[in-house]
């Protein structure tokens, strides 16, 4: 496989929002020519005040980012993390050479774990996942060509997976940052730029859940960077258009994410003839009208957005049960804001009851924010009964438990 220089670097240095060289360089007062010697194949080692500076902006340790001469990382919050998850990608110095027929059983175990994402609780799933991970660390080092290739993109989709469960699932956006970018560096051994780009929309979740559009922006703008350099499909496209109008709607500009999902459904419409990424499993028609319909909620549109739900909901699978208990979720708010407290309390009902069968954080957020919005009818039968449910044993427990 051909040299693509100090992968683990670039992809630190896109992951921390400096999209070009130029900008990291600045922020460094140093000259880009710099910059670009710290991302050849033969990295040089940084003096000792650069070092701090780089670990500081970065948030990884010179080891992490790629310098495979630098001393040990000194012990600490997140030196400690990386040995206990067994974090880092960086390769050391092989005894072994693994047959081919690895990459085929590591990819195995990656897809087992994918499609048990949709059932099995995150609290169980996401151990596996980060074993799983750490079996891959070990490999890496241990193979060649294309099978460690293989072996890269599989650790990388592990990576993301252990990330989506500790954003959506564990609400650890921290942590799930931190995870992410393990996920970037591992795309970018494996010189995977569609999975780069599916990491770097994932990470533009977590500035915009806190109403950061620049930085969610940047690293959008970075994803689609990624998605040009690859033959993205139509429903990779699609996908990133819906992420970023999530990301719109989160900041409160429902105007351009409305756009952004016209623009999504055009791009399905049209196609690109490009096969669809095996991972990208949480994307389809329905969910990208399960985005839209949120967004016309949060908009105010809501003969439209009852409308686009309720299709949603006739259109999910029997499998999508976290997303069901989220459209739930929607469906209640929309009935909330629309004066119609008793619907409301139903949906909401409805979206514990699948809460009960199969937990996410989402569905509950969605079923919490609609509480909130029914606090002027707090003293009505059917909003006692919704909170006999909400702050039942079982259910108290649970959330606060997660």
């Amino acid at each position: 496989m051909a040299r693509t220089g100090n992968t683990r670097f670039r992809a630190a240095r896109v992951a921390a929002g400096y999209n070009t060289q130029q900008a990291l360089a600045d922020a460094l007062k140093v000259g880009e020519r710099q910059v670009r010697r710290w991302e050849s194949d033969t990295p040089p080692m940084p003096q000792p005040d650069m070092a701090q500076a780089l670990t500081r902006l970065l948030g990884q340790e010179l080891e992490d980012l790629g310098f495979t001469g630098a001393p040990a990382p000194v012990p600490g919050r997140h030196s400690a993390l990386a040995a206990a998850a067994g974090l880092s990608v960086v390769p050391t110095q092989a005894t072994t050479t693994q047959p081919a027929t690895v990459a085929d059983d590591f990819e195995a175990v990656t897809r087992a774990h994918r499609r048990l994402y949709w059932s099995v609780a995150p609290t169980t799933l996401h151990p596996a996942a980060l074993a799983h991970a750490t079996l891959g660390c070990a490999l890496l080092p241990e193979t060649t060509g294309r099978t460690r290739a293989r072996t890269a993109a599989a650790l990388a989709e592990t990576w993301l997976l252990a990330g989506r469960i500790e954003f959506f699932d564990m609400r650890e956006p921290d942590r799930a940052s931190q995870t992410l970018l393990r996920a970037l560096q591992a795309a970018g051994e494996a010189d995977d730029p569609l999975l780069g780009a599916g990491i770097l929309a994932h990470t533009a979740f977590i500035p915009a859940w806190v109403g950061e559009r620049d930085a969610a922006v940047e690293r959008m703008v970075a994803a689609r960077t990624y998605a040009r350099r690859g033959s993205a499909s139509a429903e990779l496209l699609a996908w990133l258009d819906a992420v970023e109008a999530e990301c719109e709607t989160r900041c409160g500009n429902t105007r351009t994410a409305l756009h952004l999902i016209g623009h999504a459904e055009d791009v399905l419409a049209a196609g690109t003839g490009h096969e669809t990424p095996e991972w990208l499993d949480w994307f389809s028609p329905v969910r990208l009208a399960a985005f839209k319909g949120n967004t016309q909620l949060k908009a105010g549109h809501l003969p439209q957005a009852r409308t686009t739900l309720l299709g949603v909901l006739d259109g999910l699978e029997d499998s999508e049960e976290k997303q069901r208990s989220v459209i739930l979720g929607d469906l209640a708010a929309v009935e909330a804001a629309a004066g119609q407290p008793e619907a409301a309390c139903e949906y909401a009902v409805s979206a514990l009851d699948q809460l009960g069968r199969t937990w996410y954080a989402m569905g509950m957020d969605r079923v919490r924010e609609v509480r909130r919005t029914l606090a002027p009818h707090q003293h009505e039968p059917c909003v006692r009964a919704l909170d006999e449910r909400l702050y039942g044993w079982s259910t108290t427990v649970s959330a606060l438990s997660r």
